[in-house]
């Protein structure tokens, strides 16, 4: 039984005059995708169709991957178009609505990041929290910021539970390295069954996002020094 969802994000693809395609997806309180999982699953979503190399699961606890699964039925309604035509997207949460007109494969590597951060892949769960405040069509640069950012209250709360925080990212450079694991097995998933490719190049260009971070991170937070270079007022001292 799906539990009632915390809240609603809306993916809409208009391909054409004539042709929508919209994804209403929603949430439970953890960030996990609530969804009817395809019967029977698609065969390339199985754990051990090109699983990766490091993946902490057994076909016993998943027989299916998580982050293939929610993709499954994405990759169905594109097979028929090119990485690089043109559509418009429409995106719709409860705060606001987002739309621009842009490529195939970027709309659809906005969403595949969204669903595969809302999977029961333990290898995305890091990103659930930037799900839960997604941004559609977000820039590196963006996607650094907001990383880095997740990452260092990810930080904030370790150290209030007494553990060890790490306020060098060293570890996220290290969720960084795993995830182009994942994007890699995923790639190669896709190359299997899609015709067109649209999917794969999606996944591709996610990729360059998660291959650029460990070296893009540091140098990219230094570039944005400036903007926090003085400290921020004392609660007496108040607002400027």
């Amino acid at each position: 039984m799906i539990s009632e969802p915390l809240f609603r994000i809306t993916y809409s693809f208009r391909l054409s005059e004539t042709e929508v395609v919209s994804f209403d997806l929603a949430f439970d309180p953890t960030m996990r995708l609530l969804c009817d999982q395809p019967h029977p699953p698609p065969d390339w979503t199985r754990l051990g169709q090109h699983q990766c190399v490091a993946c902490p699961l057994t076909p016993e606890q998943a027989p299916h991957c998580p982050a293939a699964l929610n993709l499954a039925p994405l990759v169905s309604n594109f097979e028929h178009l090119l990485s690089h035509d043109e559509i418009f997207l429409e995106v719709i949460t409860e705060e606001r609505k987002i739309s621009q007109q842009t490529t195939i494969q970027r709309a659809v590597s906005s969403l595949m990041g969204l669903l595969m951060a809302a999977s029961d892949c333990p290898r995305t769960r890091f990103f659930k929290p930037m799900a839960r405040f997604h941004l559609p069509l977000a820039s590196e640069e963006e996607t650094i910021y907001r990383a880095a950012a997740t990452y260092m209250l990810t930080q904030y709360f370790r150290n209030r539970q007494g553990r060890q925080p790490d306020f060098a990212l060293d570890g996220l450079n290290e969720i960084y390295r795993n995830i182009q694991e994942v994007n890699s097995a995923m790639a190669k998933r896709l190359r299997g069954v899609t015709k067109s490719d649209s999917s794969v190049n999606a996944i591709i260009l996610l990729d360059m996002y998660a291959k650029a971070m460990p070296y893009a991170i540091k140098q990219a937070l230094e570039e944005l020094a400036y903007l926090f270079s003085e400290d921020p007022p004392s609660i007496t001292g108040g607002a400027p």
